[in-house]
């Protein structure tokens, strides 16, 4: 019986290590404020990013002009947008959740890569950094989600999961 309860403790702690992860993840603004256009620089901005797997990309358009194709590094090297991964264009907000740590490529078809619409960037194995506090005037090209209702379940869950340990643990 003892280590049945050990059992239920173990996946009660990485539940909510799982959960904790889940609800602080990370949105990143593609290209900050002017988002996914042409003459912006992609390779300066992805510079100051540091990205983690789990964390998610949003990359804000017109879409009637451009799409966000995943594509390969020899396609991103020369700009072929034919032999793509993925076309993740849904709509013109398009989110991109980074599932493994690993170099991501990505390009705008069209045309419109030799106008320096493509993305090159690293996704880092592990969890971020803890922030650090920023000065109240600078400009922000990453941010927390806000709450929404996954959020608020996440955070809802975190704390039933703390409450189902502490039982555990006083009936041990």
């Amino acid at each position: 019986m003892r280590m049945m309860n050990s059992g239920v403790m173990v996946a009660v702690v990485m539940t909510m290590g799982w959960l904790m992860a889940s609800a602080t993840a990370i949105l990143h603004k593609v290209g900050g404020k002017q988002g996914w256009d042409q003459n912006v620089n992609y390779t300066e901005w992805a510079a100051n990013e540091q990205v983690y797997v789990g964390e998610w990309l949003i990359f804000n358009f017109g879409k009637r002009y451009y799409n966000v194709l995943e594509v390969n590094k020899t396609s991103y090297e020369n700009c072929n947008d034919q032999a793509f991964i993925k076309n993740i264009t849904r709509g013109g907000r398009d989110v991109y959740q980074l599932t493994e740590a690993r170099p991501y490529y990505f390009l705008s078809g069209g045309g419109y890569c030799w106008h320096g619409m493509k993305l090159y960037l690293t996704v880092h194995d592990g969890l971020p950094p803890a922030p650090e506090l920023a000065p109240a005037l600078a400009p922000a090209t990453s941010v927390a989600c806000p709450p929404n209702s996954l959020t608020s379940s996440a955070a809802e869950m975190l704390f039933l999961s703390i409450a189902l340990c502490l039982a555990l643990m006083w009936t041990l």
